[in-house]
Parts: C-alpha cells; structure tokens; sequence
C-alpha cells in the first residue's frame, strides 16, 4: 500500500486516553447481536451472518470458518474499545462532515486475535482495493447490527494496513450520544491464566477482555463473585427476626435462594459435584496485597458441603489441569456483567463428554435467565449429536451460513460436510453415486465376485463405510442431496439377529421404504462373509484338504453345504451362521476367499445386488 500515514490521520499510542472515557455503568439488559457484516475478512471475503440470541453453536468443516467468525467478532469489539479510548465516545457516532481520521497502532498493540502478520486478517492476504475502487485505505471492513429496544443500531469499523501499522476509523454508525453498544468477550481454545494478577478496576477488566485477553483476569472475576457472595450473605444474615434478636445464621428461604440464583454459589456446586474441588479466595486489601490469590482444595461430598482429603494442601489455582481451568474460565466469563457477547473457541476441547454437556447446560441457564448471548464453537461430536439442529449456525467454505432446520442437516455436519479438503465427497460430486457399507472388505469381496460373474462393476460408487441405520445413512444423502442434486445411494446391511422376513425381494429391507433415490437393502443371510462358506474354495484358498474343511464345518457349527448353497433361501443354520468367526477359525482372509469362489458358487443374493449396482448406474 503506497499512501502515506497521514493520510489515516493521527498515530498516537493506543489507550492513550484514562480509563474514565468508557463508561462504567453496565447496562439493564444485555445486548444481543442480530447480524454481523464482514468485507475482506479471512475466508469472509463479503458475508453477512444473523445470528440468534441465546446459545448458538457454531459448526462447520476444518477450515470452514467458524474461528473467522468468533475472530471477526473479537476484532469489532477491540476496534469499539480502542476507538473510546482513542477518541473518546464521540469516536463510534456518526461522523457528519466525512472527514474522520483513523488512528494506529503497531501489531504488538494489536491483541484481540494471534496473526502471524496483520496481513493475515485480510481476504487472500490483499490489503489494497483493486486500482480506481473507493475508499482505497480501508478495504477490511467489520459491522455488527444489533436492537435497543425497538431500533435497530449499527456501527462498523474499516482498517487498512500501510507499512505494518494498522489502521482503524469508525466506518458506519448510527448511534446518538448515550446509546449502548454490545459487550464482547472472546475466549481462546485455551486462554490460560497468569501466576500473577493485580487488582484492576472494571475499565480496565473490560479493556482487557476486549482486547482477547480474559484469562488474564480470570482471577478478578473470581473475586469480584466471592465478594459479592459474601456481602449477599451478611446482608441475609443482618436481616431482622420476628422477636428483633440478631441471626445466627441464614434462614433456610433465603439460603435456598441465594444458592438457586448466587453465580458464585453454583459455581462451587458445580465444581463440588463434577470436579470434587473448591475454591479459596484470599483477603484483598488493596493497602498492602499486591496480587490476588486463588487457590483449590479437594475432597469429597455433596453439591453443598465438600470435607478435604486427608492430608491434601490446597494449592494454587494455576497448578489445575487445562480441563479444570477452561471449564472454570468458560463459566466464570459468563456470569461476568462485564459482556453481553461471549465468544468460545472450542471450550469442549478439554473436557470429558459428560462434562462437556453439563458446560452446555448451565450456559443455557446463563443465556436464558440474564440474556447473554454466546457464540460457542465445536467439533465435538458428542455436544452436536445431542443438540437441537435449530441451535446449529453451521459454517460452510465461500461464508456461507445458516441455522439447521433439519435432522439429516445435522447428520451431515457431523459426518464432515463442509470440509474444506474432502476427497470423498468431491467424488461424490463428480460420480453422483454412493455406496454405503458396513465393513472394509465388503467392497472388495464384491469387486471380487462380480469379476468372477462377468458382471459389471462401475468406479463410480463412491464407497461410505457406515455402522448407522438404515434412517441415519438416509439423513446423510439428504443433507449431501442440498448441496449435490441427483445423488442415486445404495446402502447395504447386515441383517446380523433380524427376522429373515425383515429382507424381501431384491434384498429389499422391509423396515424401510425406498424414498427417491435412495436405495436401502440388506443381506438376507446374517452378512456378506456367509456367501462365502464354500467348501472347495475354503480348500482351495487355504490349501487344506476339502474333507477336512467339510468336517470342521459340520463339527464346530452345524453347517452341511449342499446343492442349495447358492439359493436365495437356504438351510436355517447356513442363513443364521456367524461366518465371521468361521473363517476366523480357518485362518482364511474373506478377500482372498472371494477369488477362489467359482461362478457357479455365486449366491443368488449376490448376483441380484450386484445386478442392481449396474442396473443404478445405468
């Protein structure tokens, strides 16, 4: 980029105003989000986003976008507040004359997000508008549209990049003197905590949050809620009796409600019940106390009482696994009032299945009961699986976003759809032909045996190895049928301990009606290994004497193998038989076993299927 500094106006240091220019007060209510608009943003390159209040979790592929969006987010707010401390609250209202100037900051000022470079928020690393575009400085741009009460407000901010210092003016606004702006809070993966923290006021605390930085006040947060824990508490206790002597304890009603309702009291429920764990919050005198100490003691008990371990030293709080530590930053960050907005970067990551659904759950009760609202990204399987598709923003390469409405939307999230590098479903796309199966090899043993038949088999089945059910594969072509038309899907069971009458003509599974194009079958007997129990193969496959092999069938699992070897409806014990474990006890590979079956050993069953694979194609 070419212009020249002054061209974006002043480059004072950041934050070099007082911590008196953003306002202190928190507002009544929270503010939610409603849409989000980026330009020249990452992957983000022109998207705008709605957004729902409550809990959304944000899904998608690797490298779909989800981070983007929780970064975008991260970077308004950091714009918000260094624009109030920069040029005071004037900064973020509508400039009339057109003739606001930006200000600068260095890249170690700039601390909401990590970037290898500065260059790396920007669309394809371009930082300049194409030559004769408007607005040539200011091609990164990030606007956020929210309501206060009936109106809809809106304020964006533009940045441009010249000689590795940011720039950052107020782009778009709408606001008047004393409107409310959201409050963000972004936490990392991971934010981690310091060894040390001072005490710091809440201007600062909230600066520090918008700057991405809310591990490093993790411990204040903390105190703020045991303070205001305790004055709660003598307060109930002060409270007068019917015959005017003092309390010696809290009523029962009370405490009962200041433990449903206390963010403090639930948080040491919580951690008494999942993590067995407390916390011991230390005096704070600010006269002669230099930082703030946290520490956790274990033992064991009720949500309400925990006794230590015998011998156990509590220690400091940042000793405590990653696990413990992002649950708790995760929870202590919601119940904060310094944010109206929380960001999670995959908080999941640490933490055990079931507790990442008890985070899940008080998250909700958070949002539902103050309003917040939280942005909550995951590839956890186990959260996505169990959460309704309404509350899924899912993230798809090129800014595409929405809320699922569906179920089979949901299978297809969880399967990987949306993937930015996902050579299967590119196949897919190409071929329009999908196979599902239960097992590695029964590919292969097909390939195998329709070679053998003089039957065709056709490359264009795209092979999906799936144990779900017959209704969940179904959910999965629908949700690839959104994005790919025309896709022609086989998929192909064990019928394992079902009724035989449960498969009909055409191998067609009984349970379940053909829809479209999607094809449900299943083995009539228990699974593909049983077409293979052909004596003179199995002798010949594994060079062991073919009376041998008779024997072993007939001895150890009751199999005779007849004439009617190849017939769709044979003897009860070859139909129900565990061939698996057969050929297991032969030492015979099912793949080699296949090219050693003659085509007159080729079982009707397995003639009709592949007849339908060619006949699907064709």
């Amino acid at each position: 980029m070419k212009s020249n500094a002054s061209n974006h106006g002043d480059t004072q240091p950041l934050f070099s105003e007082t911590d008196d220019d953003i306002d202190d007060d928190s507002p009544l209510d929270p503010l939610t989000i409603e849409k989000v608009t980026f330009q020249n943003f990452k992957q983000f390159a022109s998207t705008s986003i709605e957004l729902n209040p409550g809990v959304s979790l944000v899904a998608g592929g690797n490298n779909s976008g989800k981070t983007s969006l929780l970064h975008g987010l991260a970077v308004w707010e950091f714009c918000r507040t260094a624009t109030i401390m920069e040029k005071g609250p004037d900064g973020i209202l509508p400039d009339p004359n057109l003739k606001r100037l930006g200000f600068g900051l260095g890249d170690e000022q700039f601390s909401p997000i990590n970037v290898p470079s500065l260059k790396h928020l920007w669309t394809n690393l371009k930082t300049t508008h194409a030559k004769g575009e408007a607005d040539p400085g200011y091609t990164l741009k990030i606007t956020c549209q929210w309501k206060d009460g009936q109106e809809t407000k809106e304020l964006g901010f533009g940045l441009a990049l010249t000689n590795d210092r940011l720039f950052v003016k107020t782009a778009t606004s709408n606001l008047v003197p004393e409107d409310r702006t959201p409050r963000i809070a972004y936490l990392p993966p991971f934010a981690g905590i310091r060894s040390r923290e001072e005490r710091i006021n809440g201007a600062i605390r909230r600066r520090r949050i918008g700057e991405g930085l809310a591990g490093a006040v993790l411990r204040n947060l903390l105190l703020d809620m045991h303070v205001s824990n305790q004055s709660m508490r003598n307060e109930l206790q002060a409270r007068p009796t019917s015959t005017g002597k003092p309390r010696t304890k809290i009523s029962d009603p009370d405490l009962r409600q200041l433990r449903e309702s206390d963010p403090w009291e639930k948080l040491m429920q919580t951690l008494r019940v999942v993590f067995g764990a407390e916390l011991i919050v230390k005096d704070f005198r600010e006269e002669y106390h230099s930082y703030i100490e946290i520490l956790v003691d274990k033992g064991t008990g009720d949500e309400f009482k925990m006794k230590r371990h015998n011998g156990y030293n509590p220690r400091d709080l940042m000793v405590e696994g990653s696990g413990f530590l992002q649950w708790l930053s995760v929870y202590t960050l919601a119940t904060s009032p310094d944010a109206d907005v929380l960001l999670f970067d995959e908080p999941d990551a640490h933490l055990h299945p079931t507790l990442q659904q008890e985070m899940l759950r008080r998250l909700d009760e958070i949002a539902n009961s103050g309003g917040k609202q939280v942005l909550l990204a995951t590839h956890s399987s186990e959260i996505l699986r169990h959460a309704s598709p309404a509350r899924i923003l899912e993230i798809r390469r090129g800014g595409r976003a929405r809320y699922l409405r569906e179920a089979h939307q949901k299978v297809g999230l969880l399967e990987g759809l949306g993937s930015d590098y996902s050579p299967r479903i590119d196949k897919v796309r190409s071929t329009k032909r999908l196979l599902f199966i239960e097992g590695k090899t029964d590919v292969p043993i097909l390939q195998n045996l329709a070679s053998t038949a003089g039957l065709r088999w056709h490359e264009s089945w795209v092979e999906w190895l799936s144990s779900a059910p017959q209704r969940d594969r179904r959910n999965l072509w629908s949700a690839l049928c959104e994005d790919i038309h025309g896709i022609v899907a086989v998929s192909l069971r064990d019928r394992d301990d079902e009724a035989i009458a449960s498969v009909g003509d055409n191998l067609v599974d009984v349970g379940y009606t053909t829809i479209a194009d999607f094809h449900a079958r299943k083995w009539r007997r228990r699974y593909i290994e049983a077409y293979l129990l052909y004596p003179p193969a199995i002798a010949d496959c594994t060079g062991k004497p073919e009376k041998e092999v008779v024997e072993y069938l007939r001895e150890k699992h009751g199999i005779a193998v007849g004439d009617n070897f190849t017939a769709r409806i044979a003897p009860q014990a070859l139909m129900d038989v565990r061939a698996k474990d057969v050929l297991q006890g032969l030492r015979v590979n099912a793949i080699d076993l296949s090219k050693h079956i003659p085509s007159s050993a080729i079982c009707d069953d397995v003639r009709d299927f592949l007849t339908q694979l060619d006949s699907f194609v064709s």
